[in-house]
């Protein structure tokens, strides 16, 4: 078996390929990236890549069929993930996101890839006040990001055939410890706060629903979604990915923090304008058809591996914000030294 997993040196990727190379041990598993990111490591004892067979440097909007020449499987990860980039060049979001992921799905159907799986998203639903939203219910999209995933689920459905087995993966937000480390999200942000200022600032206030999903448990469902079987789904699936008991509010994650990080204060600005992303999600569909591959990391768990992982780096930065573990900053500093070109690409 030889499996592609594009943006594989992101956040979610090194977790991907680690669940991967467990489930099929004598699979060739082939990494793809343009490594704008292969810089932000944690302090993981050894790099991430050294468990695929082959990493190829490559901007996936360059990819060709030679990428492809018996590949079975693409796990397709690449995006530009980051709301604030979105707002800076929203064309070049749908670029990225939209239109080079739907290329690369046709050229995967032409070269014989028999299972393609996307990584969406929840926050393709935006702001949905009433009650939890199935893969049935409306979408609103609020974000570049958010529309480039709807978008793209839009372009694969067509592709889908008898060969050509294709799963959207309409993910949580996505939390937890990671060999490339984003604290630009939510959970990941508010421990950071919590180890380096002892302080947790809430800057809506604080009812905004969100569901979360381990990283970890994000790789288990991929897994389950190479293999899945036809019956579970049809030849083109849409499903939400997380759980039920991960459908939290803001101020809940924070109190969790709290209760995991003593001495920690928190904040909420009760003033605050309403939040519009703001959602909850069903996730029936998903318990249904992989029992066996639901979503194991709790909470709790979550945040301790986070307070670990962070503590055993010596991390005190209170202003992280300001450094190579938030997206934006990696994209735009590389850009300001003159390293990448308007467009995201390496200049040579």
């Amino acid at each position: 078996m030889k499996i592609l997993v594009t943006g594989n040196m992101g956040y979610v990727g090194p977790s991907v390929v680690k669940q991967l190379r467990v489930s099929y041990p004598k699979a060739e598993i082939i990494g793809l990236d343009s490594g704008f990111f292969a810089h932000c490591l944690t302090n993981t004892a050894h790099l991430p890549e050294t468990r695929v067979d082959q990493q190829l440097f490559m901007d996936i909007r360059g990819v060709t069929k030679d990428v492809l020449k018996g590949v079975d499987a693409i796990v397709n990860l690449a995006a530009i993930s980051n709301d604030i980039m979105g707002k800076i060049d929203e064309t070049l979001t749908l670029e990225v996101n939209y239109k080079a992921g739907v290329r690369l799905a046709k050229l995967a159907k032409q070269s014989g890839v028999k299972s393609f799986i996307f990584a969406s998203s929840c926050s393709v639903y935006g702001f949905a006040e009433e009650g939890a939203k199935t893969e049935k219910s409306g979408v609103n999209p609020l974000t570049a990001y958010a529309k480039s995933k709807i978008l793209t689920e839009k372009g694969l459905k067509p592709l889908a055939g008898k060969n050509f087995k294709i799963t959207c993966f309409r993910f949580a937000t996505a939390c937890g410890m990671s060999e490339r480390l984003r604290l630009d999200l939510v959970l990941n942000d508010f421990v950071a706060c919590a180890l380096t200022s002892g302080k947790i600032t809430v800057l809506s206030d604080g009812t905004p629903w969100r569901p979360l999903i381990h990283i970890k448990d994000m790789a288990r469902a991929i897994d389950w979604g190479i293999q899945r079987p036809v019956g579970a789904g049809g030849l083109f699936l849409v499903v939400n990915a997380g759980s039920d008991e991960w459908n939290y509010q803001v101020k809940d994650l924070a109190n969790a923090v709290v209760h995991e990080i003593s001495g920690t204060d928190v904040t909420i600005n009760l003033s605050a304008p309403p939040d519009k992303r703001s959602y909850r999600v069903d996730f029936g569909l998903f318990r249904k058809l992989a029992p066996k591959n639901q979503p194991e990391v709790g909470l709790a768990q979550a945040i301790r591996e986070l307070r670990e992982g962070l503590s055993s780096m010596g991390f005190k930065d209170s202003n992280f914000r300001d450094s190579n573990f938030m997206r934006i900053k990696v994209l735009t500093g590389l850009r300001d030294q003159g390293l990448l070109t308007p467009e995201l690409r390496w200049k040579k």
